[in-house]
């Protein structure tokens, strides 16, 4: 799907939707309302985790860390703008065989299906995607953040898909993007590719993503068979989003630097989204931990 780039701020209110995610949400719900119809609680949907260990549902709860949680910083936060979408219930639907929503790719990818192509890039496989790469060197500013991935396999019992790739990118902290918005076209910040271990992980060091009006702060991915495919642009396994946490952003959007996200944000809630906003997000909201001082983490299981 080709869209034309949006003012900044102001996406096409339709940019993330089409026939296949509509389809797919559908058959996504059709497959979750008879699972619930037949009397399973949220708490066996836990016991489903392979490995993990069960944690509370509620919506300011932690979960536990299992082999796709990120790395524990010194104090922790996390939170959801229901208690319905809690990180614990998103990890385990994930890892019971629910494959991630499908979105298009947005107004600004960068992936050659709207415009540049940074995925052509020497330097675009990196792990810290702070920073532009090549001719520009510019860093974005922010609180840190660290994103890890766990891809799995929902053809094999949902396996760790080893060896599968990621490319990822969002905003900077005023709800920016780099290759499209003005005085950003020569930047390419905030994107990068990074390749799946033996768990199926791929981790990135950015910085938190900014809100602008008409969207909930987000993530963008795209996940590809193998490193050769996503350095060409080749078949995507998947398309979607991360969605951050409230409290998370409540904290990020009161420090100095985010003062224009700390506007945009109250503007746009999980329900009002026109991604996350059919679910409240329950398939793609972070389980995240971390503070201000210390930076973030945010994870997600990803099913293909």
């Amino acid at each position: 799907m080709t869209n034309s780039p949006q003012p900044p701020h102001e996406p096409h209110p339709n940019h993330d939707r089409g026939l296949e995610f509509d389809l797919s949400t559908l058959m996504n719900r059709r497959s979750l309302g008879m699972f619930f119809g037949a009397g399973t609680a949220a708490a066996a949907l836990a016991a489903c985790t392979p490995g993990s260990t069960s944690g509370t549902a509620g919506s300011s709860a932690t979960a536990t860390p299992s082999a796709s949680a990120t790395a524990t910083p010194s104090s922790s936060v996390s939170g959801s703008a229901t208690p319905s979408a809690s990180p614990t219930l998103t990890r385990a639907i994930a890892d019971c065989g629910v494959e991630i929503p499908q979105e298009t790719a947005g107004p600004y990818p960068g992936d050659g299906s709207n415009g540049p192509n940074v995925l052509e890039a020497s330097g675009v496989v990196r792990q810290d995607i702070t920073a532009s790469f090549g001719a520009a060197t510019t860093k974005a500013e922010g609180i840190p953040l660290t994103v890890t991935l766990t891809l799995l396999d929902n053809a094999n019992g949902c396996k760790p898909l080893a060896g599968a790739a990621v490319y990822a990118w969002h905003c900077d902290r005023d709800g920016k993007y780099s290759m499209y918005d003005a005085g950003l076209e020569n930047e390419n910040f905030l994107r990068g590719v990074q390749e799946a271990d033996a768990n199926g992980q791929v981790t990135f060091t950015t910085i938190y993503p900014g809100a602008y009006n008409g969207r909930w702060p987000h993530i963008h991915f795209e996940v590809f068979e193998s490193m050769s495919n996503a350095t060409v642009a080749g078949q995507v396994l998947a398309v979607s989003q991360i969605a951050m946490t409230e409290a998370a952003c409540n904290e990020v959007y009161a420090t100095t630097g985010y003062e224009t996200s700390a506007r945009n944000f109250p503007n746009t809630t999980l329900t009002s989204d026109n991604v996350f906003g059919d679910d409240g997000g329950i398939y793609q909201l972070a389980t995240m931990s971390g503070s201000v001082g210390a930076g973030y983490t945010a994870g997600l299981n990803v099913t293909v």
